[in-house]
């Protein structure tokens, strides 16, 4: 009986010090969101696919799929103070992926036997303008939700190029606009603040580049109405 009252007291004394010790936590920077203006930058890891919407056309048995693959995102973060809650966000960076698009004939009639699939590797520079929405923070740890526009300029376009998929080439818009949202927490520690976050990003301009119709009707593009960028981000940002 004693033992069991020992070891009853023993429980309690160890959670009462366990709660005391977490509301005598200290904040780590506990000055920093009362900056005006902060800067960062941040890495990570996005996978792109595409919004495709087809049209009436004089190929309507033929498809398009595509294969992607894990790319590359890196950049700088200005970061403007609005209230305790909002803040204006400017993230420039860079954005690598690749993918394949192949060409489906559902019918098996020959007409992509010469060139049924590319790559499509693009680089892009990505400017969003963001706003970003704070939770309240609690000890070093704060929730929030972020969204808004960008800009994006392809590098690895070639919609200048005057060979098109009747060369084999494949080509892209070199002006896009998206937008974007996500969620994610800020951790802060020492000497810096770490916000991991989810991003999807979403274009809003067609970005498949058609052939040119003086070389008759195309296969390749002529089906497609809309073809837009459907991005998912891991970003690691450090301010």
């Amino acid at each position: 009986m004693k033992k069991r009252s020992i070891l009853l007291v023993i429980s309690i004394l160890f959670i009462t010090l366990s709660l005391t010790a977490q509301k005598r936590k200290v904040n780590q920077l506990p000055s920093f969101d009362k900056h005006e203006i902060h800067w960062g930058f941040y890495l990570g890891w996005n996978n792109s696919n595409y919004k495709l919407t087809y049209k009436e056309n004089i190929f309507p048995n033929t498809s398009v799929r595509f294969d992607n693959k894990t790319g590359f995102n890196v950049g700088l973060i200005g970061d403007v103070k609005i209230n305790e809650f909002f803040n204006l966000r400017l993230e420039p960076g860079l954005i690598s992926n690749e993918s394949t698009i192949y060409f489906i004939d559902e019918n098996n009639t020959g007409i992509f036997d010469n060139y049924s699939s590319a790559n499509i590797e693009s680089t892009f520079l990505h400017v969003p303008i963001l706003l970003k929405f704070s939770a309240l923070r609690f000890n070093n740890v704060k929730p929030y939700l972020i969204g808004g526009f960008s800009y994006d300029y392809n590098f690895s376009s070639n919609q200048d190029s005057k060979d098109d998929n009747f060369s084999g080439q494949f080509r892209m818009q070199t002006h896009n606009f998206m937008y974007e949202l996500g969620f994610g927490f800020d951790f802060y520690f020492h000497y810096f603040k770490f916000s991991p976050s989810i991003r999807g990003q979403f274009a809003m301009t067609n970005e498949i580049y058609y052939d040119d119709p003086a070389n008759g009707p195309s296969p390749w593009t002529d089906p497609i109405d809309f073809m837009g960028t459907r991005s998912l981000f891991i970003k690691l940002a450090f301010e």
